[in-house]
């Protein structure tokens, strides 16, 4: 791996792993979103992407854990498949949320990045334990590599290479 590729985020698969056809691949990565996760991946039909994964910030059933959070940041991966390259082009994207309102809710702010970045929030609760000693009990993680992680080892297990993309066009 260049220098290039490991400040994009570019990975390559295992050698010898044959690239699977693009439709199982976009079947499988569909499926990372299946059960209890905090984000959801979608086709990316006029977002100009092929796929796109974002976080569940406006549905309902989320939406008071991710204000609860203090999370300060929306993140969508924007996915673009290279038929010819075996290669899943992305575009990580952050914007800056500030809560509002009353029911509170998180809006977006003007404040834009692209390319691999990592967000983490943590809540923490500090209370007495069993012995009576000050103790700190984490009630909340959230990192934004929780839907990167999972989408990137699938294109990987697949045979094709997750290429990051920081300039440009995805």
């Amino acid at each position: 791996m260049g220098l290039f590729d490991k400040l994009t985020g570019t990975r390559h698969p295992e050698e010898g792993v044959a690239p699977v056809p693009r439709e199982e691949l976009r079947a499988a990565l569909l499926g990372v979103s299946q059960g209890e996760v905090p984000y959801v991946v979608r086709y990316g039909g006029g977002e100009g992407c092929d796929l796109l994964a974002e976080w569940r910030l406006a549905e309902p059933a989320w939406q008071h854990i991710f204000v609860r959070s203090q999370i300060s940041h929306a993140v969508k991966i924007r996915m673009r498949f290279d038929q010819q390259a075996h290669e899943v082009r992305v575009l990580e994207e952050q914007w800056e949320v500030e809560r509002v309102g009353t029911p509170v809710r998180l809006q977006v702010t003007s404040k834009y990045e692209r390319g691999q970045s990592r967000t983490v929030s943590r809540r923490w609760t500090v209370g007495r334990g069993e012995d009576g000693r000050l103790t700190a009990t984490e009630t909340f993680h959230f990192d934004s590599a929780q839907m990167r992680d999972p989408l990137r080892e699938t294109v990987l297990r697949s045979g094709w290479t997750w290429r990051g993309v920081v300039f440009g066009k995805l």
